[in-house]
């Protein structure tokens, strides 16, 4: 019994205070909640704060701003000049001399070659020739007229006073009569002799080949001795044409529309060209009409755009990119409202158009704005957005509102 009531009493606790704790312990234990907070906090800094996503942005620029035209289509074509020609001789003749190379300028009426002249020098020779017959047969006629008509004044009187028989009066009025039938005949025949030298005359002169019009030669198409023909003799030894000139001045740009784009074109709109051999030269133009007919199998309609600008450096055939740009308002017209900004900065987000705007902070607001109308690689925004603003150039489909971006220049 003695033994278990020992051990009860071991069992009790004590509740006699026991010694003061020591200072630096309970130092120590501030220090550690101290740095665990602070280790948090650096945690949470460092990865619990969202990162921000990289984007590129782009600023609205007001419509009605000093700046240059927007562009409403952009669009490829061709020079082309609207005179040139091929120039072949009037008659198939050989060559004897070509007086033109590629690159030269020729005036309108400029000898560009000469063909041989033979055939059409002996021509010419033999009408002459008719022609100075018929003029000695009509001088012939003539004298012989005269003297009939003497003849038959004469024996008028002596008919009168009964000395020569009627007859023979008559047989001289006759006589007279025919000489001068003869005498119109033989004039005539002058005349035609005339008409036929001059034909021949103008026969030499087609062996001459001159320029229709002021140009520069593009192509040189004969040399010396060749046959040449005005039409095509098969075969492949017959030359059609001299050379070929082309009007510089004529120079314009032909460009195809698409069909779904073509109602933004009007005739007298501005035009930008640029040459796809002088990317940095702008070159004024305007549009000059639009051609009423359709490519069916390219769903293209032609427009044809008119170069303000004439340079040497300008060449037929060559690739031309064009801006169609807005016309500029008119004195006392109100100036366009709104802004431009890259067509893909306006998305759609339930069911309305927005563009995300960067804010000062950093961080992103997503706005519902009013969209325009297309302008080439922008897009017209009426009402939502104000000039200067930084809009978010094709956002991520996850970016959300208030989400924290890296701006960057498109």
């Amino acid at each position: 019994m003695n033994t278990n009531a020992d051990l009860l009493r071991e069992l009790r606790i004590d509740r006699s205070p026991g010694p003061p704790p020591s200072r630096k312990g309970l130092w120590i234990v501030l220090a550690s909640i101290v740095l665990l907070t602070l280790l948090a906090l650096g945690g949470w800094w460092l990865f619990g704060r969202q990162a921000p996503v990289p984007v590129q942005t782009a600023t609205a620029v007001s419509l009605s701003a000093g700046n240059a035209p927007a562009s409403v289509l952009d669009a490829s074509g061709y020079v082309v000049a609207r005179r040139m020609a091929t120039v072949s001789a009037k008659i198939t003749g050989r060559v004897r001399e070509v007086l033109i190379e590629e690159g030269m300028r020729v005036e309108e009426g400029q000898v560009m070659a000469r063909l041989d002249p033979i055939d059409a020098d002996a021509q010419r020779a033999l009408a002459r020739s008719q022609l100075q017959a018929a003029r000695s047969q009509a001088g012939s006629l003539e004298a012989r007229l005269k003297e009939a008509e003497a003849n038959a004044e004469r024996l008028a009187q002596l008919v009168g006073r009964q000395l020569v028989s009627q007859a023979q009066y008559d047989e001289a009025i006759a006589q007279r009569d025919a000489m001068r039938a003869e005498l119109a005949a033989a004039r005539r025949n002058v005349e035609v002799a005339a008409d036929g030298l001059r034909i021949a005359d103008i026969g030499v002169d087609n062996t001459v080949v001159r320029a229709p019009f002021a140009g520069v030669v593009v192509a040189k198409a004969a040399q010396p001795g060749e046959i040449v023909s005005p039409l095509s003799a098969g075969g492949g030894f017959t030359r059609t044409g001299i050379g070929t000139i082309v009007d510089m001045d004529s120079l314009e740009v032909e460009v195809d529309v698409g069909e779904a784009y073509i109602g933004r074109v009007q005739p007298k709109m501005p035009v930008e060209a640029t040459l796809t051999s002088y990317p940095d030269w702008k070159i004024p133009a305007e549009v000059i009409a639009i051609i009423p007919a359709a490519d069916r199998g390219k769903a293209t309609v032609r427009v044809r755009v008119a170069l303000k600008e004439k340079d040497a450096r300008i060449v037929p055939d060559m690739g031309v990119t064009v801006r169609f740009l807005e016309k500029a308002p008119e004195d006392g017209e109100e100036p366009r409202p709104g802004v431009r900004v890259p067509a893909s900065a306006v998305v759609r987000r339930d069911g309305a158009s927005a563009v995300y705007v960067v804010r000062g902070d950093g961080t992103v607001e997503l706005r519902q704005v009013e969209a325009g109308a297309p302008l080439a690689e922008d897009r017209e925004v009426v009402s939502g957005l104000a000039p200067g603003e930084t809009v978010v150039v094709r956002p991520p489909d996850g970016l959300a509102d208030g989400a924290r971006v890296e701006a960057g220049a498109r």
